[in-house]
């Protein structure tokens, strides 16, 4: 109830354990088409986080017979975005497979790291970002097997997809999975032998998804495919806003200039153009102009508020937690004409 209370639809999991409870014979036979299930329209729990409600009464009549059911949250009903982070013991993964996306040398020393909270931790620091494990202001869940569950709110109406960090497909990072549309994540307080999921600290709700971590998700493919239609021409507004960026200073100017042109163009299509993660490394290439006092804070955030303003209509919340996140970033490391100093 406490769940149906934040808005987060709920559905059983079998007792002691972590997976929905099984479906009935009927809706075990192989070919059985779940979306004319005579099941789901009669409120019953078949198809897992299919089932997921808010609806009081069938909650009451679901564990009020039942309390030994676990608890489930549809996280893409939910609104939620759930990092979770797995600290297993497992032979770590070829190079390619820690960061997707991201090299790692071979003269890179590997030793020491172990699990998903590792990854994560240098996914963050790559990106002069809090790791998501030690983010206190969301409610982060333990696990009984010694993992973690970060949740964040998806204010940005983006569908972002499940992935599983030990998988070869889509993935953040290894041993680091999301649980978005098409999953679910167990509830804090649900119970199996192996123990209790347990909330750290204080905070019982889930902060908004971070602009960089946004980013990360949409770089890693986190957003469904599309099929749209042939890219339309930059606005005119975005070419003005990219010729405006630099206040004069030509040389500062061209540098932002050319990050800004990337943010720009997201406005010919739109998901799948990386936006996230180009708005994050335009604001921090302008914070590190503005450490370097080639270009002044204010002007720097004009730029870069109109770009995205104009790529991406509607979403001005999402876009100002990535630029602060990107430009306090850039802040502490000033950019020098030729690199950063």
């Amino acid at each position: 109830m406490w769940c149906a209370r934040q808005g987060w639809p709920v559905h059983p999991l079998a007792p002691g354990r972590k997976t929905p409870v099984g479906n009935c014979s009927a809706c075990r036979v192989p070919g059985h088409d779940r979306g004319a299930c005579a099941c789901l329209r009669a409120g019953r729990w078949c198809h897992g986080f299919h089932a997921a409600t808010l609806d009081c009464d069938r909650i009451r009549q679901w564990w009020g017979a039942r309390p030994d059911l676990g608890v489930g949250v549809a996280t893409g009903p939910a609104g939620l975005v759930v990092i979770d982070v797995d600290a297993h013991t497992r032979e770590l993964p070829g190079r390619e497979r820690l960061l997707p996306g991201i090299p790692i040398a071979d003269t890179v020393d590997l030793t020491g790291l172990a699990n998903g909270f590792h990854t994560l931790g240098v996914l963050a620091a790559l990106r002069g970002a809090t790791s998501p494990a030690d983010d206190e202001t969301t409610l982060r869940v333990r696990t009984p097997s010694g993992g973690l569950h970060v949740w964040y709110r998806n204010e940005g109406g983006l569908r972002w997809q499940c992935s599983a960090g030990s998988g070869s497909g889509r993935a953040l990072a290894w041993q680091v999975d999301v649980r978005a549309n098409g999953g679910y994540i167990v509830a804090p307080g649900t119970v199996t032998p192996a123990g209790v999921y347990r909330p750290l600290g204080a905070v019982r709700g889930p902060a908004p998804l971070p602009g960089w971590l946004a980013g990360e998700l949409e770089r890693t493919g986190h957003l469904p495919a599309e099929a749209l239609p042939g890219p339309r021409p930059v606005p005119p507004r975005a070419r003005q806003a990219v010729i405006a960026a630099g206040g004069g200073r030509a040389a500062s100017a061209r540098v932002l200039a050319g990050v800004l042109a990337e943010v720009a163009g997201c406005a010919a299509v739109r998901e799948g153009a990386a936006f996230s993660e180009k708005l994050n490394r335009a604001a921090y290439t302008a914070g590190g102009l503005v450490a370097a006092g080639h270009l002044a804070e204010a002007e720097a955030l004009r730029a870069l508020e109109n770009a995205a303003e104009l790529a991406r209509p509607g979403q001005e919340g999402r876009c100002r937690a990535i630029i602060r996140g990107g430009l306090s970033a850039g802040l502490a490391r000033p950019l020098a004409l030729r690199g950063r100093a």
